[in-house]
């Protein structure tokens, strides 16, 4: 079985593996290294290894993007991608999984998400990964200013389903 505990980082909470203390679920301000996400969950038993790294990218529905600013409740942010680590562990119970989320601004083709999941099997990888990235989008407090050429807009939800007034207030409620 694969414990996790609580530690506290500085203002907001992130989460740690019982084996080798490191961070596993984390909202950043700094650039993220996909290859630290994948040291994370590499051990004897990993047969595959699949990463999932979210860019910044230029055209977004016709219009070009100069830039995106993310912003998120990371107390929350992080306890539910620590929730998304254990539903995947219910799922795909030999996995590991660690998911690290930037916010601040962002250039075009910044990493903004990464997520790494190790398991024996390589099917088994693939889907918790695609299972993380959907999820992140459904569950996460995170939100996204869209920076074009004409003009800029918030977007509540990574869904883009739930205005960002709206998302806010669920949060204060």
């Amino acid at each position: 079985m694969f414990l996790i505990k609580q530690c506290k980082i500085s203002y907001y909470t992130a989460f740690y593996s019982n084996e080798g203390g490191e961070v596993l679920f984390e909202i950043t301000e700094s650039a993220i290294s996909p290859e630290e996400l994948i040291q994370k969950v590499t051990h004897p038993n990993a047969g595959a290894i699949s990463t999932f790294i979210g860019t910044v990218r230029e055209m977004t529905k016709g219009k070009r993007t100069l830039f995106l600013e993310y912003q998120a409740y990371k107390p929350m942010a992080v306890k539910q991608l620590r929730q998304i680590g254990e539903e995947i562990k219910t799922k795909w119970p030999d996995a590991i999984v660690a998911i690290t989320h930037r916010i601040g601004k962002l250039e075009i083709s910044d990493i903004a998400v990464v997520i790494a999941v190790s398991t024996p099997h390589r099917n088994d990888a693939f889907e918790a990964s695609r299972y993380a990235i959907e999820r992140i989008k459904e569950i996460v407090p995170i939100w996204k200013k869209e920076q074009w050429e004409d003009g800029e807009s918030w977007i509540g939800d990574q869904l883009e389903k739930t205005p960002l007034a709206e998302l806010k207030k669920k949060i204060e409620d």
